[in-house]
């Protein structure tokens, strides 16, 4: 008889049956694992839940009152004889990436993940496994960051002269991660940040649990507009086309997303400049990190899932598509598109030219010790 695999994928969401938890459970459990506060990720419901201390407070302000119990990285929690731990994801503030570890057989969720330091969140650091459980948001091969200091150059640029035009500026962003990245990179020299309700809240939640912040200013009813034209305006993507936006006219619209890589994409939603900026890992990201993690297998849980695990056969892995409910960011800004790219060209070229890693290899990585389990067996 074929051995049970330590974790599954059933109609709850990724189950450890020897430890009886879930990582990242989509319907209401008894012991849930969670790997980030994206709302796709944790969700309202479960009787406990096992976090990174950072997202803490931002777990209690958006859940309520739940029974929430906090770890560092690395700190090993033990359940039914199930040792589980946490290490960067680089995601946003807090996010982890969960090793499951039991008689030797080691699994890696790494939830949402990027690769470059954004300066705020934990880096992301790659961990040894037998089967490593990815996101593929951006698996094609279309899809390649620039370093992030060239997109906040342009962004605090932009800003700049709008301020010398009389305009506005609302740069638009997902109120866990995006919003607060972006706070950061800011030259605070050309004005003051103003923020929306949501975004506010979000920082305010942060700040409680030690993250150092730039300062923000909450915009209210009374907050002046011709105050308010002189700096910048952070918003969540809920904000556009309502009201609260167009009381800021004359305004100019960023939008911030790996979407915005895409011919069209700007135009859908309905900005004036977009913003190639993405806290999911690229392609050659992507490669990179299930390599640096010496998997065997590799199971992809949203994104681009049949392009990849395709090109990751081919290129040597025992890769497979699995089907999650995880994909819906943060008020669906990192969402695939409605329509998105045709993948036929952009894949077929990657396969012929036999693309892969440019830029990041796992060379790059401090792989983080493996700790019981994985000697000798990679």
């Amino acid at each position: 008889m074929a051995k049970k695999p330590l974790l599954e994928f059933t109609d709850s969401g990724i189950y450890c049956a020897q430890g009886r938890f879930y990582i990242d459970p989509w319907k209401p459990v008894d012991d849930a694992v969670i790997t980030h506060a994206h709302s796709d990720h944790a969700r309202w419901g479960n009787k406990r839940y096992l976090a990174h201390q950072l997202s803490q407070q931002v777990l209690l302000y958006r859940l309520g009152d739940i029974q929430l119990q906090t770890v560092e990285y690395g700190e090993k929690v033990m359940k039914n004889g199930v040792e589980i731990s946490l290490y960067p994801a680089g995601h946003v503030i807090g996010s982890a990436q969960v090793r499951v570890c039991y008689q030797g057989e080691v699994w890696v969720v790494s939830g949402d993940y990027k690769l470059e330091d954004d300066g705020i969140s934990t880096p992301f650091e790659p961990v040894r496994c037998h089967h490593f459980i990815s996101e593929c948001t951006f698996g094609m091969p279309v899809y390649k960051w620039k370093p992030q200091k060239h997109i906040f150059d342009d962004m605090n640029n932009w800003w700049c002269q709008n301020v010398k035009e009389g305009r506005a500026s609302v740069i638009v962003g997902y109120s866990l991660g995006k919003a607060q990245r972006i706070l950061q990179n800011l030259d605070l020299s050309i004005g003051k940040v103003y923020t929306h309700g949501v975004i506010e809240n979000t920082n305010e939640a942060l700040r409680r649990n030690g993250i150092g912040l730039k300062p923000t200013t909450r915009i209210t009813i009374d907050t002046p507009k011709e105050e308010v034209r002189r700096g910048i305006i952070l918003a969540p993507p809920s904000s556009v086309g309502t009201h609260w936006m167009r009381r800021f006219n004359p305004y100019d619209f960023g939008y911030c997303s790996g979407w915005m890589s895409i011919r069209g994409a700007k135009k859908r939603r309905a900005a004036d400049r977009g913003f190639v900026l993405s806290d999911h890992a690229d392609w050659d990201g992507l490669i990179a990190a299930i390599e640096a993690t010496g998997c065997e297998k590799v199971y992809l849980t949203h994104g681009y899932t049949a392009s990849f695990s395709r090109y990751l056969s081919q290129i040597g892995f025992d890769a497979h598509e699995v089907h999650t409910l995880f994909g819906d960011d943060e008020e669906g800004e990192e969402a695939a598109p409605t329509q998105p790219p045709p993948e036929g060209e952009a894949l077929t070229s990657a396969l012929t030219e036999n693309a892969g890693p440019k830029h990041l290899t796992a060379e790059n990585f401090k792989v983080s010790p493996s700790g019981g389990g994985l000697e000798g067996a990679l």
